[in-house]
């Protein structure tokens, strides 16, 4: 008897940026139709629910095990396994590894690997770097936002947090709103603004105008389109932005830790988007009330304010349902609308799928064997 070989494609960083990765245009038009396959239900992540962000391996403050790591900021291992159907009809793991003191060491934060599977035998097809793969998409499911939900005649973006994110997710909403030609910066530390500006210089030369804010009023003030990416401890130290600093009309794309009034997410005439609602029913169990203290997204204070009997959880809508034309979008040009983006690793097997399909039609990688055949069977 015969056994099938397996053989795996395995893309260094390199590979990946020979393959596109970095199109961000391409990423976009990717990540709608994942919203759209999360809205129809096509598609598996951890857990009974079927909806788990992933499993996390946490450490303790005071290990008992010389060995053993010490709590830390960001540091952590995570799983996040997941199942997508429609065109992409694959399964696949990101292996996250992740400690804030890796800086120092000239690394980044986090280090990150995903495995493509077949979805029938479970054989690995492919084993990536997925530091740009996570990067990419993160910019790209606010970008679908910006791509359904902004004026088409956008020009002001203010972007809270100028870390590598928000760099990409500049690029991203530049290519997709042509018309955006300034740039207002609110960042902790000169040394991020500067990177950042010195990105969007390299990558986006239609904003003629940068100007750096010295407070979040003067960073929202006249701003269409808004990005917040912030990851922070603790909801004291959330950003809180007050309803009068946003412009009407103004689109509000929080992948990061970001606060606002309950009367303002509460008002009926402001309109509440979430990429997967279902991620954050699963983050309400997971994390029990107030889960917004302990998860830092926007969508998370949806689901409190709804256990509080101040919003209704209907009123909340996928991103996925407006891609797919069952409910509108933008419904006047005055409308402010906020965005919570949490991150699912769906749709790093999305584009995991697509960067390893271009990789083989163009020869990129490199071919490891896993076996002729099995030792054991």
């Amino acid at each position: 008897m015969s056994y099938p070989k397996v053989d795996i494609l395995y893309l260094s960083e390199k590979d990946m940026l020979d393959a596109g990765v970095n199109d961000v245009v391409k990423c976009t038009d990717t990540m709608e139709e994942v919203v759209k396959l999360l809205d129809d239900g096509d598609y598996r992540m951890g857990g009974e629910n079927g909806n788990s962000h992933g499993c996390m391996i946490s450490f303790p403050d005071n290990p008992a095990f010389p060995n053993m790591p010490k709590n830390g900021p960001d540091r952590r291992f995570m799983a996040m396994p997941a199942y997508l159907g429609g065109e992409f009809d694959m399964a696949g793991v990101k292996w996250y590894g992740s400690n804030v003191e890796n800086r120092e060491k000239g690394l980044p934060r986090s280090i990150l690997m995903v495995i493509l599977n077949d979805k029938d035998t479970g054989a690995p097809k492919a084993f990536m770097s997925a530091n740009l793969i996570s990067a990419y998409r993160t910019a790209a499911i606010p970008g679908v936002g910006v791509k359904l939900l902004s004026k088409p005649d956008s020009k002001v973006l203010g972007v809270v947090g100028p870390g590598f994110i928000n760099n990409i997710t500049i690029e991203t909403f530049a290519a997709l709103r042509p018309s955006l030609d300034t740039l207002k910066i609110k960042g902790r530390g000169r040394a991020s603004i500067d990177r950042c500006i010195a990105y969007v210089k390299e990558h986006c030369p239609q904003f003629k105008n940068i100007i750096v804010c010295d407070t979040m009023e003067e960073c929202c003030k006249d701003a269409d389109i808004m990005t917040i990416a912030v990851s922070t401890g603790g909801h004291a130290n959330y950003p809180f932005i007050q309803r009068e600093w946003l412009k009407p009309g103004c689109l509000v794309c929080a992948p990061g830790a970001v606060d606002f009034p309950d009367e303002l997410v509460c008002d009926p005439k402001v309109k509440l988007v979430v990429d997967n609602k279902k991620l954050y029913e699963a983050w309400a169990e997971e994390y029990p009330y107030p889960t917004f203290d302990k998860m830092f997204l926007l969508g998370d204070k949806f689901t409190d304010l709804d256990h509080d009997g101040k919003l209704d959880w209907g009123v909340v809508q996928n991103i996925g349902a407006i891609a797919n034309g069952k409910v509108p979008g933008r419904e006047s040009d005055d409308q402010i609308i906020l965005y919570s983006i949490g991150g699912m690793p769906v749709e790093d097997v999305a584009w995991g799928k697509t960067v390893y399909e271009t990789a083989l039609e163009k020869g990129i990688g490199t071919k490891l064997n896993l076996w002729d055949a099995p030792y054991l069977y």
